[in-house]
C-alpha cells in the first residue's frame, strides 16, 4: 500500500488541517500519517486560539515517521512560524522526501490569520525549493506574486511570476472570485487549465487542505502531476456535491461521500 504524510496543524472541528488531510488521503487509497505543527481552537465560524508545537518535537515526529514507514508523498499545510519551517526543511532534506505538495496556508476560510508575518520569507526560501507543486489560492497568490488578480490573464501572469521566482510548479486555484473554479497549473513554462463548474454549496471549510492532500495521495500512487490534479478536483467536486451541512458558519465537506461497505453504514441497531 502506498503511503502519504501530512505535516500540518490540527483542526479540532475536523473540517480542515490534519483531520481533513487524513480523511482525504484514506479516501484516495493511501495509508495516511501525520506530523502536527500546531493545535488550533477553531470551528466553522473562526479560529480563537493557536498553540505551536515546538520545532524539536516536530522534528521528532518526522524522524519517527521517515525511519519506519517512509512516505511516498508529503503534503505540507499550516506552518505558522519560521523556526518550525526550518525544522521541517531540515528533516525533509535529510530523508530525501519526495512528491512534496505545499499548500501555503496563510488565512483560514473564515478569514483568520494562520501564519506569522515573519514566517512567509522563510517558507519561500526553505520549503518552496523542495516542493513538487505549491497550491496557492487567489489571495495567497497575490501575496506571493505582488500583483492584483482579477481575471484569468492575471492568474497566468501571477503563476509565471511565482514559478520563475521559486522553481516549483504552481497550481493557482481560481475559485468563485475569478471564475467557476477553474485552476491553472504552471510548470516548466507550460500552462494547463483545469476547468470546473460552480457548485452552489457555501460549506467550503477545508477545501484547500483537501485538494493538496488528494494531490499528494495521487502522486504517491504514481499518477503524474496533471493526472493527480484532475483526480483531486473530481474528488472535491464529489465531496461538495454531497451537500453536507454542519456547523453555524462555512461548514466542512463530506470527505467520505464515496465510502461504502458494511462498516460505513450510518444506521445500526437502536
Amino acid at each position: 500500500m502506498r503511503t502519504a504524510l501530512t505535516i500540518a496543524g490540527s483542526d479540532c472541528s475536523g473540517g480542515a488541517g490534519i483531520q481533513a488531510d487524513l480523511k482525504t488521503m484514506t479516501m484516495n487509497g493511501v495509508y495516511a500519517m501525520s506530523a502536527i505543527t500546531a493545535l488550533t481552537a477553531q470551528n466553522t465560524t473562526g479560529v480563537t486560539g493557536i498553540v505551536d508545537i515546538s520545532p524539536e518535537f516536530v522534528k521528532q515526529q518526522l524522524e519517527m515517521i521517515f525511519e519506519d514507514i517512509y512516505p511516498d508523498a508529503v503534503k505540507i499545510g499550516m506552518v505558522s512560524s519560521a523556526v518550525i519551517i526550518e525544522a521541517i526543511a531540515e528533516e525533509l532534506i535529510k530523508y530525501k522526501a519526495k512528491n512534496i505538495v505545499l499548500d501555503p496556508v496563510m488565512i483560514a476560510t473564515s478569514g483568520s490569520a494562520l501564519m506569522e508575518s515573519t514566517a512567509l520569507s522563510t517558507l519561500k526560501s526553505k520549503l518552496f525549493p523542495l516542493a513538487r507543486v505549491i497550491t496557492p489560492n487567489i489571495l495567497e497568490a497575490q501575496t506571493l506574486s505582488g500583483i492584483s488578480i482579477k481575471d484569468e490573464a492575471a492568474m497566468s501572469k501571477a503563476a509565471k511570476i511565482i514559478y520563475e521566482a521559486h522553481g516549483c510548479a504552481v497550481l493557482l486555484k481560481g475559485g468563485h472570485s475569478v471564475n467557476d473554479a477553474n485552476d491553472l497549473l504552471y510548470d516548466k513554462g507550460k500552462e494547463n487549465w483545469f476547468y470546473g463548474k460552480r457548485i452552489n454549496n457555501p460549506n467550503t471549510h477545508g477545501t484547500g487542505c483537501t485538494l493538496s492532500s488528494a494531490i499528494a495521495a495521487n502522486l504517491a500512487k504514481g499518477y503524474t502531476l496533471e493526472e493527480s490534479v484532475q483526480r483531486s478536483k473530481d474528488y472535491i467536486s464529489g465531496a461538495l456535491l454531497s451537500m453536507l451541512d454542519l456547523g453555524k458558519g462555512s461548514g466542512p465537506m463530506n470527505h467520505a461521500f464515496d465510502l461504502k461497505g458494511e462498516y460505513a453504514k450510518e444506521v445500526g441497531r437502536e
